[in-house]
């Protein structure tokens, strides 16, 4: 019983210590925070004091945008760090903030000279005597990431003893290296924002700007925010990096023949796009617009968004529709086109060829881009089932956007009869490419269709999406698994697209090198409601190497002037020459479509072992005790019959021929050809073994070589 009220005594005893200590932790606990709040200084103030005079908050930490990259990784778009210099000029101590103002002051002034040494100092000395502003911006703009890291050297800024007070205010800013090239397609972002507002910097925004931190920053004087420190901070997350399909040796290309056309004719605007037929890769994308005499600027996306009627590119889905519900033979049916004039229904169709082409083959009715053809064959086909016509447009995806992963891009207008504004016009229009409005890419879609055997494939400019080295998410092609109509159709229609150019409205793009396959293109312009002569939108749209095709392309040229004839206005003597430059000069640099060189060299001449300037030869042969080197020309080549016997020949390198290049080093083959003129391009690496341009005349308009070495 005793026992009992003992263990219960103790345990009162231990409750009423256990309680006694909380009250003093508590009262211990009080006691801190109020010397905290009243005592403890923070940078010579006390908690209250400062939570006056400044106001110390959590904030956002952007966070470093991707980067975007081409398709072979060179760098289009890029975050770089740039820096606002300032001094929290009541951080250091008296010593140490008089010892070294005068060498603070002397190096602003000579590195930036926005004042004088003693402006500076007595800048300075102001807001550290001042009761309410302590921090001063040092220089009114941003400076670069290498000049930081200088003046991180600097008084106040260096890791001293009761120094300091120099702070870097980072912000970014978005660098492109190739600018202006593709400067719409890669796009721009807000500067208020931060986010991507046009191109690709829009449509994949919410990859590229990451996920912004957190942390603490003092809010001072004007506004500003100064970091305090990291320790609590929640670090910021990197933007992923898009890498995208565009190459910019065929943007390059692309911009150059395009902005060339554009100065010549005066035009309003253009847009070449290059895309690659099985896959549908953007390759190129250019968009020029004139902003003055010979200036020309890219700040719209015709591609995706500068709808017009086609004109008579839109005769390829035509023909196309006509073939398949007919299964004719093209060149076996035949429509009587008269004397390029016909009346239908009080209005009068025209050809362009004065006096007609009389009676033609659907398939020259095509060729030669008769309007009077097509209205008599769709007269004959489809004036009395609209509908079905209609269908075959829905059938070859040319009433609905391309789904590009591209933001902006504006949907195809093409009417059914349902629409207030259908006539008994509207077939005939249509069939050629009026009444209606399509994108450069749309069009160019459809004509890829073609050249990839009637697969259609979704244009695409982002193939993967990264973080850091690891691949997030790839963006795969996207093939239709049916064709847009039977190959019988595709290769009738090849042969066609080939006849345009061998011996219709585009010869002039006719190569000895390969073979192109497409359509000229010119639409009158609609102007206060009437379509005008004179003012055109002309294009040509196709595919090349014709037998073999691996690129698709669109070349628009809008409103060309000139006092010239109006002939030489339309598609084949405007938009078809940039389209053939730009085949040309990807045919120089691609060697997976070039054709093999013929070996056109004398029996003799075949087993060439040594080529090179003559000087040089000249030592190679003496010291092998080979046959002498008589030629005066700079450079020769020889070759060894037997021992010690060499036979050897001076090259004319003067004349305006392409030169044999075979056995050359790549330093002698890139000082002679650069000599000429052209651009030089090569694989692998010790002497030449093949040349994409045979020796002899050089091809008009080629001025791109590729050697390939070994």
């Amino acid at each position: 019983m005793e026992s009992g009220q003992n263990n219960k005594k103790a345990l009162i005893y231990r409750a009423r210590l256990m309680g006694l200590c909380l009250i003093i932790f508590a009262v211990a606990v009080f006691v801190k925070l109020l010397k905290i709040q009243y005592y403890d200084t923070y940078r010579g103030k006390t908690w209250a004091e400062y939570s006056v005079k400044n106001d110390l908050k959590l904030d956002t930490i952007p966070a470093m945008r991707g980067n975007i990259y081409s398709s072979d990784n060179s760098l289009l778009a890029t975050s770089l760090p740039f820096y606002y210099i300032g001094l929290d000029t009541k951080v250091a101590d008296s010593a140490y903030f008089e010892a070294n103002l005068e060498e603070l002051a002397n190096l602003l002034n000579k590195s930036f000279g926005e004042k004088s040494v003693e402006d500076y100092k007595a800048r300075i000395r102001k807001f550290r005597n001042s009761k309410s502003a302590r921090y001063l911006r040092l220089k009114s703009k941003v400076i670069t990431h290498l000049e930081r890291e200088k003046i991180k050297e600097w008084p106040f800024f260096r890791r001293d003893k009761k120094g300091g007070g120099g702070k870097f205010e980072t912000i970014y800013k978005r660098y492109k290296p190739f600018s202006p090239m593709a400067d719409r397609t890669i796009g721009g972002i807000d500067p208020k924002t931060g986010k991507g507002y046009i191109g690709i910097e829009a449509s994949f925004d919410k990859y590229l700007e990451g996920k912004s931190g957190v942390g603490w920053v003092e809010r001072v004087e004007g506004g500003l925010k100064i970091p305090v420190g990291d320790a609590f901070n929640i670090r910021p997350e990197s933007g992923k990096d898009i890498y995208t399909t565009l190459d910019m040796n065929y943007q390059d290309m692309a911009e150059h023949a395009l902005r060339k056309r554009l100065v010549e004719t005066n035009a309003n605007f253009g847009c070449v796009i290059v895309m690659e037929v099985a896959t549908g890769a953007i390759k190129a994308m250019a968009n020029l617009t004139r902003r003055g005499e010979g200036n020309y600027e890219e700040d719209f996306n015709y591609a995706l968004a500068g709808s017009n009627d086609p004109g008579s590119t839109f005769k390829l889905p035509t023909m196309m529709a006509i073939l398949e519900e007919t299964k004719i033979n093209p060149d076996n049916v035949f429509v009587e086109t008269g004397n390029g004039s016909y009346q239908f229904k009080g209005t009068t169709v025209s050809d362009s060829k004065r006096g007609g082409y009389g009676n033609i083959s659907a398939t020259e009715v095509f060729e030669k881009s008769s309007n009077i053809g097509i209205l008599r064959l769709m007269q004959k086909y489809f004036f009395s089932k609209p509908d079905v016509y209609l269908n075959y447009l829905k059938q070859f995806h040319l009433t609905q956007p391309t789904g590009i992963h591209m933001k902006g891009e504006k949907p195809p207008f093409i009417k059914d009869r349902q629409h207030k504004q259908w006539s008994g016009y509207s077939l005939f229009f249509m069939s050629h490419g009026y009444e209606m409005s399509m994108t450069p890419l749309q069009t160019l879609t459809f004509y890829n269709a073609v050249a990839n055997d009637g697969y259609w494939v979704r244009p695409m400019l982002v193939r993967e999406i990264r973080n850091a080295e690891i691949i997030e998410d790839k963006v795969p092609s996207y093939i239709a698994e049916k064709p847009i109509c039977s190959i019988e159709t595709i290769r009738k229609l090849k042969k066609m697209m080939e006849g345009v150019v061998e011996h219709g409205t585009a010869t002039n793009v006719k190569s000895n090198l390969f073979k192109i396959a497409g359509k000229t293109g010119t639409a009158q312009k609609l102007i206060d409601g009437q379509y005008k002569r004179g003012q055109y939108y002309t294009s040509f749209a196709g595919y090349f190497p014709a037998d073999k095709p691996k690129y698709s392309c669109i070349v628009i040229v809008d409103t060309p002037r000139g006092d010239v004839a109006e002939y030489q206005l339309f598609a084949g003597t405007v938009a078809a020459p940039v389209f053939k430059e730009v085949a040309d000069r990807i045919y120089a640099y691609d060697p997976t479509i070039q054709n093999p060189i013929k070996d056109t060299l004398p029996k003799t001449s075949r087993d060439l072992k040594f080529a090179g300037r003559t000087s040089d030869l000249r030592v190679i042969s003496e010291n092998l005790n080979l046959s002498k080197v008589t030629t005066q020309n700079e450079f020769a080549s020889g070759s060894i019959r037997k021992k010690g016997d060499a036979v050897w020949q001076g090259q004319n390198i003067t004349s305006k021929e392409i030169p044999d290049l075979s056995g050359l080093t790549m330093r002698d083959a890139l000082s002679l050809m650069e000599n000429k003129g052209f651009k030089v391009n090569f694989k692998g690496s010790g002497k030449v073994i093949e040349q994409s341009i045979p020796p002899g005349k050089n091809p008009k308009g080629i001025k791109t070589i590729l050697l390939t070495l070994q």
